[in-house]
C-alpha cells in the first residue's frame, strides 16, 4: 500500500510538472501567434473557434507525449523483464488510462492559454509586433 501510494504521488507530481510545461508552451504559442489570431478574429472567427484551435493543439501535444511515454515505458519494461526472467503481461486498460489522463492534462492545462487567445482584441492583436 505504501509503495502504491508513493508511485501515485510521483505520478501526480509528474503530471502537474508536465502540465505546467504544456501551459507555458501554449502561452508562448499564443504570444508568438498574436497577429494570426487577430487576422482570424478580424475575418470572423468566433472566440469558441480560437479556443477550440488552441485546445486541440494542447491535446495533440499531450497525446504525442503520452504515446512516447507509453512506448518508452514498454521498452524499458521489456528490457527489465527479459533481464530478470519474469513473465511480461500487457494491459490495454493501462494504455487507455494513460492516454485518457494525457488528454485530461492537455485540456486542463491548455484551457487558460486557449481562453487568453480567444479574448484577444482583434485590433490590438493586429497591431502587435
Amino acid at each position: 500500500t505504501i509503495f502504491t501510494s508513493f508511485l501515485a504521488a510521483i505520478a501526480a507530481i509528474s503530471l502537474v510538472v508536465g502540465g505546467i510545461g504544456i501551459m507555458n508552451i501554449m502561452l508562448v504559442s499564443v504570444i508568438e501567434r498574436t497577429r494570426e489570431i487577430g487576422i482570424r478574429k478580424a475575418l470572423g472567427a468566433t472566440p469558441k473557434t480560437i479556443r477550440g484551435q488552441f485546445l486541440v493543439e494542447a491535446i495533440t501535444l499531450t497525446l504525442f507525449g503520452g504515446i512516447i511515454g507509453i512506448i518508452f515505458g514498454g521498452f524499458v519494461s521489456y528490457v527489465i523483464v527479459n533481464a530478470a526472467g519474469w513473465a511480461l503481461t500487457f494491459s490495454w486498460t493501462a494504455v487507455v488510462l494513460a492516454l485518457g489522463f494525457s488528454t485530461l492534462v492537455g485540456v486542463f492545462f491548455g484551457w487558460y492559454p486557449a481562453m487568453k487567445a480567444s479574448k484577444l482584441d482583434p485590433i490590438a492583436a493586429l497591431s502587435y509586433e
